[in-house]
This record gives C-alpha cells, structure tokens and sequence, in this order.
C-alpha cells in the first residue's frame, strides 16, 4: 500500500532590480539582496556561490568603471534557476568572460580571478550591451533538493 503523495509546487517566478551606489558599499548590499531573494522564495539555486559570483560581479562593475554612473542589480529566480545581472555604463565588454586568457592568475596579486570564478562556478554567463552601457551576467542552475545545504 503506497503512503500519501505529495506534490511540491515550483517556486515561483519573482524579479528585483535596485541602484546601487558606485563605491565598493554596493557590494555587502548586492550579496544581501540575492541571499534574501534566493531565501524569501525557498529557492534552490546555491545561495553561497550566488552571492560570491553577485560579489565578483558588482565589484568588478565599480572597479572597472571609475565612478562614470549607476550600477544597477538585476535579480531574476525562476523555477529553473537564477540569473542575475550588473549594469554599468561602460559599453566596453569584461576582459576574459567569454574568452578566458589561457594565462593562470597571478597567485601573488590580489586581483584578477573574478571572472574565472564567474566562469568555473556558474552554468553560463555573458554580457550584453544596453542603452547606457553594458550588463553583464550569470546564471545558476537549480540544484535538486537532497544536494542543498540549509
């Protein structure tokens, strides 16, 4: 004799998008945003490796764009996974996201392996120009329930 059923229902769809100020602050407050909308919802994507891809992200965004404008957070959960974006106003694209350097990083310099962790850790990323610069993403796959940490 087989016991109840249970139906779980997929998260829901949910976005959030927020200004974040151009000094390395944004940074603590980005990696909050995308634990909390990743536990509001009880999402399953792997919120640590969420909020150090979200980190990387947004330092490299202050960084690299020398005070030139917003920087804008773009978090979208889906039941499939997550994707969040940084917007900047600079057009040019990140150094090696989409073509890494076969150089390895400098195990003496401080800087340098944000994009290889973007790349290694997420299950895609890439960057696209917008209207007033260029948004640069990631996206995290689900990860099956008896895998997560709680």
């Amino acid at each position: 004799m087989n016991g109840p059923t249970v139906h779980e229902r997929p998260s829901a769809s949910a976005s959030w998008r927020i200004a974040l100020p151009h000094t390395t602050a944004a940074v603590p407050v980005a990696r909050a945003l995308v634990r909390s909308a990743l536990a509001e919802l009880e999402h399953m994507a792997d919120r640590d490796t969420a909020e150090l891809l979200t980190a990387e992200l947004v330092a490299n965004a202050v960084e690299h764009t020398a005070g030139r404008g917003p920087i804008e957070l773009v978090v979208e959960v889906r039941p499939s996974g997550c994707q969040v974006e940084v917007h900047d106003p600079d057009p040019a694209p990140p150094g090696s996201l989409t073509h890494p350097t076969v150089e390895e990083p400098d195990v003496w310099q401080e800087g340098g392996r944000g994009l290889l962790l973007i790349r290694t850790l997420s299950s895609s990323c890439g960057h696209r120009p917008t209207e007033s610069g260029k948004a640069v993403w990631f996206r995290l796959p689900a990860v099956p329930r008896q895998r997560r940490r709680t």
